[in-house]
């Protein structure tokens, strides 16, 4: 009877795959216990994807064994995989937007009545219990169309929740949720977890995997690393077991001579949103805004670039006024705009590595009208070298690249335009640790040789490690502004969380 009680969910041990000549996994080995929260780390590239479609049937193994409630298995389809107990929730949402949000929950398996009759009200009910579960108010007959990232993931994670699931396996499931949607989420697997249910939790976030699991599992170009209980290892060891090296330094900040003033924004002010918002970006330096989810940073810097529209104040460039609300003059002006989202926002996903380098400066490498995929791939090319882009082609879709890659895509789409001001939102979000260096190392570069640079982030270490200078921003509210040497832990956070700033 014991034997059943540690009896492992799910065992994998020496697990490999491979596509064609490309080896995506080596030795891929996970045990995850019941009752239990599992972190799996590793850098973009690792194998943890391709360990994780294995699970859910996604892909099958060439070698290894794969153990599933005590049973060898090996999962044809995903729908086999379901049924067998298992659910993933990826880290973009695949809902049917013409659905409504119950009709997404239980696609496929909708409870019936007696005469074989969808059965309505048993299924909304249901999905009102599971949104109580959650604790979150969403209507269940809404259209998913137009929901947020936050709630569609939301209703991913009901969906899984629906099935009843012994395994639970959660990739960046925090993304793209708030501070306060993060914590509902780990209560939620808490309970889970104390429900006796197996979760396996892929991030990037050291702070969330020791805030959460219980063991940590990394894995490096394929292949196991090392498994550890949560208290007995620290964010150094695991950071030096991923990249296979230490990592002394991932903030490489260099020193770079501050020049003139480059942007000079004064008394920008939107309703409800921010106000009074004055601050000056000079060359060879970068700020970093930094406060609290929700203060309006992100807000500032899409007003800043004419993405938002502001009701008052002005913003410059090289001395001369910037129009409002007119993204194209702020590139012509020699501006530039990383944004949050890089999905959404930054890429087109089904779009070639070199269409999106090449995005905004299309027009220019137009001859007689006409573009080519030359001409496209020539001028792509030396940014993607620049970047380090991991790619085996330049006409291969954006969508097929890790999260890293990605980044550093957006990002050498927007260099390509040789901007004076850099403006970049959450550079590091969703990408390991080894590409989180090189961006910082990119963004030192690109300060050492006289760009302007405006950093949003929400990881303080990351605002701390990087700027010159830090505007800490609390409820739309610029509350100090800290040279490098003034910038603590302690004095962004007090700024940013008290209401008098002169307190």
């Amino acid at each position: 009877m014991s034997e059943a009680v540690t009896q492992p969910v799910l065992e994998l041990r020496d697990v490999a795959k491979s596509f064609g000549s490309v080896t995506a996994l080596r030795a891929g080995t996970l045990v995850v216990e019941p009752g239990s929260i599992h972190a799996l780390v590793g850098e973009n590239g690792a194998g943890k994807s391709t360990l994780v479609k294995i699970v859910a049937g996604v892909y099958q193994r060439d070698a290894g064994t794969f153990r599933f409630q005590g049973h060898d298995a090996d999962f044809a389809t995903t729908a086999a995989a379901k049924d067998a107990g298992i659910a993933v929730i990826y880290q973009e949402p695949t809902l049917f937007p013409d659905l409504s949000v119950t009709e997404n929950i239980f696609m496929g398996r909708q409870p019936l009545t007696t005469g074989r009759r969808i059965d309505r009200t048993a299924m909304y009910a249901e999905a009102e219990q599971l949104f109580a579960r959650l604790g979150v108010q969403l209507d269940p007959r809404r259209m998913a169309l137009g929901l947020s990232i936050a709630d569609q993931q939301i209703i991913e994670i009901a969906k899984a929740i629906s099935l009843d699931a012994s395994l639970l396996i959660m990739d960046e499931p925090t993304a793209a949720l708030s501070g306060n949607e993060v914590e509902r989420l780990f209560g939620v697997a808490r309970s889970l977890r104390d429900e006796g249910r197996a979760l396996v939790f892929i991030s990037h976030r050291f702070d969330e995997v020791f805030a959460l699991c219980d063991t940590v599992t990394v894995m490096r170009d394929g292949s196991y690393v090392s498994t550890d209980r949560i208290e007995d290892t620290s964010v150094t060891e695991i950071v030096s077991r991923m990249v296979g090296r230490e990592v002394s330094e991932l903030f490489p900040k260099t020193p770079a001579r501050i020049g003139d003033v480059v942007l000079d924004v004064e008394g920008l002010t939107t309703a409800g949103v921010f106000r009074q918002v004055t601050f000056q970006v000079r060359s060879g330096e970068i700020v970093g805004l930094a406060g609290l989810v929700g203060a309006g940073r992100s807000e500032i810097a899409r007003a800043v670039f004419g993405v938002d529209r502001y009701d008052a104040g002005t913003v410059r460039l090289l001395g001369r006024d910037v129009p409002p609300h007119e993204p194209r003059s702020s590139i012509r002006a020699g501006m530039a705009f990383v944004p949050e989202d890089r999905r959404q926002q930054g890429l087109v996903t089904e779009g070639s590595v070199a269409r999106n380098i090449t995005g905004v400066i299309r027009s220019g490498l137009a001859r007689a009208g006409l573009l080519t995929s030359r001409a496209e791939n020539a001028a792509a090319v030396p940014w993607a070298r620049r970047l380090e882009v991991k790619t085996g082609a330049l006409d291969m879709h954006a969508a097929t690249m890790s999260g890293g890659n990605q980044q550093k895509v957006v990002i050498a789409k927007w260099l390509a335009t040789n901007p004076r001001l850099l403006i970049i939102d959450e550079p590091t979000r969703g990408i390991d640790v080894g590409t989180k260096a090189e961006v910082h190392r990119l963004l030192s570069e690109l300060a050492g040789q006289g760009m302007a640079i405006l950093m949003i982030s929400s990881e303080l270490p990351e605002v701390l490690g990087m700027a010159d200078r830090v505007l800490v921003v609390r409820e739309g509210e610029i509350t100090a502004d800290l040279d490098r040497a003034d910038a603590t832990p302690e004095s962004v956070m007090t700024a940013a969380t008290r209401s008098d700033p002169a307190a």
